[in-house]
C-alpha cells in the first residue's frame, strides 16, 4: 500500500486546511455549540455548493466525484483538527455508506444525488443506547401486508434532529444476534417517526433520541434482503470506525499543535516552559501517539478502499474488521491521551471556558465511547486471532 499523499490528496488536504480555518475557528465552534442546530447552516451550504465534499465518495453515475475512502479520511482528518459542526459525518460516513452498500439500484438513484449535492442530509439510527453491539438495536419490525411497522427507541443518533433521512436498523421480535436485522431508509417527515436532539457531554457534535410509533413502511424502504442486514450493519459500522478515527487523529494534532504554542508564549523563570526538558519529554510522547494514530487511520482508510470502493479482493476486504478495530482503538486512546495532556500543559487555564483545550477532552472523551470502547475493539481482534489460530 502506498502512504504518501498524491498531488491530488496533497491538493485536497490543503484545500480543506484553508477552507476549515476560515469557517471552523474557535469563536464559530462556539457559535455552532450554542445554536439549536448545532451547525451553521450558511456554512454547510458554502461546503457543500463550493467544496462539493458530501459527493466525495459518492460514484459520479449518482452525481459524486467518485474518489475513494482516503480522499475521505483526509477531510475527516483536517475536521477533527477544527472540531467542525456540521452534518457531514452522519451523511457522509454513515448513511451513504448504507446506501452504497444495501441500497437497490432504484434506492440509489432516488437518495444518492440529494446526498451528493447536499440538498439532504441523513444518519444512521440502530442502538438503544446500552451499547454498539448488535445486540443493542432499539427497534423492532414486522412485516404487515405489503410493508413493515417499526416501533422502539433508539439513542445516540448523530445529527438526528436535523437529518432529513435516516438509515434505521430493526429486528423481527424474538431474534437474537445476526438473525432477523432489516435496514430501512426512512425519510423524518414520516408519520410515527419523532427525533429530539439531548445534551451530551460534547457539545460540538449533537445526538438525539428517535422513536418509532408504529411507523408504517411501504416495501421500497427495505434496504437489502428483510431479515438478513446484519453483515451490511456489520459493514457500515466499520467504515464509520474508519471515519471517525481519522477525525479523532485530527483532533489528536491540533491537541498536540495547541500545546505547542501555549509552551512557546508561557513564560516562567524567564524563559519559556518550552524550554523545559521535561515538558519536551511529555510533548514529544504526545507527538508519538498522533504519528501512530495517522498510521492505524490511514492504514485502515487504505483497506476500506481497496475493499469496497475498488471492489479489492477476498483476502483485502477480510482485514477490513481488524483494520477498523485497529484504528479506532488506537485513534480514540491517543486523542484522549493529547487532549488529556493538553489541559495539563496548559497549567492552570487549561480547563476553563476561554481555552480551547476543554473542547478536544470532551470530544475526545465522546468519541472514545462512540461506536465501541477501545476495549472492545482490541476484544475483537483477539477473538479475530484466536479464531485464526484455531
Amino acid at each position: 500500500m502506498e502512504f504518501a499523499f498524491s498531488d491530488e490528496q496533497e491538493m485536497i488536504r490543503t484545500s480543506a486546511e484553508g477552507f476549515l480555518a476560515e469557517v471552523s475557528d474557535s469563536a464559530a465552534v462556539r457559535a455552532a455549540m450554542a445554536d439549536a442546530l448545532g451547525h451553521d447552516p450558511a456554512v454547510w451550504r458554502r461546503l457543500c455548493e463550493e467544496m462539493v465534499w458530501p459527493a466525495i465518495h459518492i460514484p459520479e453515475q449518482y452525481g459524486g466525484l467518485g474518489l475513494g475512502f482516503v480522499e475521505l479520511a483526509i477531510l475527516l482528518e483536517q475536521m477533527g483538527r477544527r472540531l467542525f459542526c456540521s452534518p457531514f459525518f452522519a451523511t457522509a460516513c454513515l448513511a451513504t455508506p448504507a446506501l452504497l452498500l444495501a441500497g437497490n439500484e432504484a434506492q440509489k438513484q432516488r437518495w444518492l444525488p440529494q446526498l451528493a449535492a447536499g440538498s439532504l442530509s441523513a444518519t444512521l439510527a440502530y442502538s438503544d443506547g446500552r451499547g454498539w453491539a448488535l445486540d443493542s438495536l432499539g427497534a423492532t419490525v414486522r412485516a404487515e401486508g405489503e410493508g413493515f411497522v417499526l416501533d422502539g427507541v433508539l439513542r445516540q443518533v448523530v445529527d438526528g434532529h436535523s437529518a432529513g433521512l435516516l438509515i434505521v436498523a430493526a429486528r423481527t421480535p424474538g431474534s437474537g444476534g445476526e438473525e432477523g436485522i432489516s435496514l430501512f431508509a426512512v425519510p423524518a417527515a414520516s408519520a410515527g417517526l419523532q427525533c429530539e436532539a439531548v445534551p451530551t457531554l460534547d457539545q460540538t457534535r449533537r445526538l438525539a433520541d428517535v422513536r418509532l410509533n408504529h411507523l408504517y413502511l411501504d416495501g421500497e424502504a427495505l434496504l437489502g434482503t428483510f431479515g438478513q442486514g446484519a453483515a451490511l450493519l456489520e459493514r457500515v459500522l466499520q467504515l464509520a470506525c474508519v471515519a471517525l478515527a481519522a477525525e479523532q487523529t485530527g483532533g489528536a494534532q491540533q491537541a498536540l499543535d495547541l500545546t505547542l504554542d501555549y509552551s512557546r508564549e508561557r513564560q516562567q523563570f524567564g524563559r519559556p516552559i518550552g524550554s523545559f526538558q521535561a515538558l519536551k519529554h511529555r510533548m514529544a510522547d504526545m507527538m508519538l501517539e498522533v504519528e501512530c494514530a495517522r498510521s492505524a487511520a490511514y492504514y485502515a482508510a487504505c483497506v476500506a478502499e481497496e475493499a469496497l470502493a475498488l471492489g479489492g479482493d477476498a483476502q483485502i476486504a477480510a482485514e477490513l474488521p481488524q483494520a477498523a478495530a485497529l484504528a479506532k482503538a488506537r485513534c480514540s486512546e491517543a486523542f484522549f491521551h493529547c487532549a488529556a495532556e493538553s489541559i495539563q500543559l496548559h497549567g492552570g487555564v487549561g480547563f476553563t471556558w476561554e481555552y480551547d483545550p476543554h473542547l478536544y477532552f470532551k470530544r475526545a472523551r465522546a468519541g472514545e465511547a462512540f461506536l465501541g470502547a477501545p476495549s472492545l475493539h482490541r476484544e475483537r481482534i483477539a477473538c479475530t486471532l484466536l479464531g485464526d489460530l484455531a
